[in-house]
C-alpha cells in the first residue's frame, strides 16, 4: 500500500509539474494581434493577472502572481503601455514587466496638484527626455507658443503616455493642448449669466474650487456661493487662494497673521478672483465654474466628519450656527 501511495503521489506531483510547465511555457493567442495591455499608476500585480487571464492572454492567473513575487517582478512593476505581438508565453509576460522598460510609458498628473508639482513629476521620469531642464517658467511658455504670462492651471491633470526617450516638451503641449480643449468645451456649454468675461476666468474658479472641496457632491454648491459672492460684491475668502499666495512661506497651517498679509492672491484682503489659477482643475471642477448648482448660499463650512462635506447657508446668521454646531462644539 505504501508503494501504490508513493506511485500515486509521484504520477500527482508529475501531473502538477507538466501542467505547471504548460501554464508557464507554452505561448497563449489572445484574441487581436498585436495585444497590449496597460500598466495604470497605481495598478497590483493581482489586478494585472486578472486583466491578462480575462483577455485569454494567460491560462491561471494565481500562477502569475506567485512566480510575480518569487521572482520580485511584482516590486518592479513600471506603469505603462506593454505590447506584445505574437503568441506569448507567461514567463515572456513576466520578464517583460520585470524589465521594467514598456513600449509606452506614462506620467499621471493629479487633479489639484501646482504647476511646480507638475514639474517635479515630469522631472522624476527617467524615461522622459528632459529638454526643459533648467528652462524658466517663461521661456517653457514661449516654447509651446502660449502668450500668457504664468503657467499655473493652464495644464490639464490626467495620465499621459509617452514613447520612452521622447522629450518632455511633448508631455507639456499635450497636457497643454488638452486643457484648452476641455475649457473650450466646458465654456461653451455654461450658463450664460456668470460673472466671467473670458474661459481664463472660468479657468481661475475651477481652480478656487478643486483646491477648496474634494467632494464630488459639494463642487456644485462651492461654485455656486464663489459666483454669488462675486455677484453681490463680496470677498471670496478661501483659504487655498491665501496658502497659494504664501508659497514657501506655508508651513502647514494658516493663523490670522496670514489671512490680513495682503497679496494679489489673498482673497481674504482683495475683491475678485485671484489672478491666475491656483492648481491644476480637473474636468469636474471646470463643469462646476461653467454650471454652479442653482442657489442663493452664501457661506459654506467643513462639517469635520470625516465625510469631506461642508455646510451651506444662506445667511451670515445660519453660518454661525452651523459654525457653532460643526466647528466650536468639537473644540469643546
Amino acid at each position: 500500500m505504501i508503494r501504490n501511495l508513493l506511485r500515486v503521489l509521484a504520477l500527482l506531483a508529475t501531473l502538477a509539474a507538466v501542467w505547471l510547465a504548460w501554464v508557464i511555457v507554452v505561448p497563449v493567442n489572445p484574441p487581436g494581434q498585436p495585444y497590449t495591455v496597460t500598466v495604470g499608476p497605481n495598478r497590483t500585480m493581482m489586478q494585472l493577472a486578472r486583466t491578462l487571464e480575462n483577455d485569454g492572454a494567460i491560462r491561471n492567473r494565481w500562477v502569475l502572481v506567485a512566480l510575480s513575487r518569487m521572482m520580485g517582478v511584482d516590486r518592479r512593476l513600471k506603469p505603462g503601455m506593454y505590447q506584445f505581438g505574437s503568441a506569448t508565453a507567461m514567463w515572456q509576460y513576466l520578464s517583460r514587466f520585470g524589465d521594467g522598460h514598456p513600449d509606452q510609458s506614462s506620467v499621471t498628473i493629479i487633479e489639484g496638484w501646482n504647476f511646480r508639482q507638475f514639474r517635479n513629476a515630469l522631472r522624476k521620469e527617467s524615461d522622459l527626455r528632459q529638454d526643459t531642464s533648467g528652462w524658466s517658467e517663461q521661456r517653457l511658455l514661449a516654447e509651446l507658443g502660449i502668450s500668457a504670462t504664468a503657467a499655473e492651471g493652464l495644464f490639464f491633470p490626467s495620465t499621459y503616455f509617452y514613447t520612452p526617450g521622447s522629450s518632455d516638451l511633448e508631455v507639456y503641449r499635450r497636457a497643454y493642448q488638452s486643457m484648452q480643449q476641455q475649457l473650450q468645451t466646458v465654456w461653451e456649454a455654461r450658463r450664460t449669466d456668470l460673472p466671467y468675461t473670458s474661459p481664463y476666468e472660468l479657468l481661475i474658479m475651477a481652480s478656487l474650487i478643486e483646491k477648496e472641496t474634494a467632494h464630488e457632491e459639494d463642487r456644485g454648491m462651492v461654485a455656486s456661493v464663489f459666483v454669488n459672492r462675486l455677484r453681490v460684491g463680496m470677498r471670496l475668502q478661501t483659504d487655498p487662494s491665501v496658502i497659494y499666495g504664501m508659497g514657501e512661506r506655508y508651513r502647514g497651517n494658516i493663523g490670522k497673521a496670514d489671512l490680513r498679509r495682503d497679496s494679489p492672491y489673498n482673497t481674504y484682503t482683495r475683491a475678485g478672483l485671484t489672478p491666475t489659477p491656483i492648481a491644476l482643475p480637473g474636468r469636474a471642477s471646470l463643469d462646476a465654474a461653467a454650471n454652479p448648482t442653482p442657489s442663493r448660499a452664501l457661506y459654506f463650512v467643513a462639517k469635520g466628519d470625516g465625510s469631506g462635506q461642508s455646510q451651506f447657508s444662506e445667511t451670515l446668521d445660519e453660518h454661525n450656527a452651523a459654525v457653532r454646531e460643526y466647528i466650536l462644539k468639537k473644540g469643546q
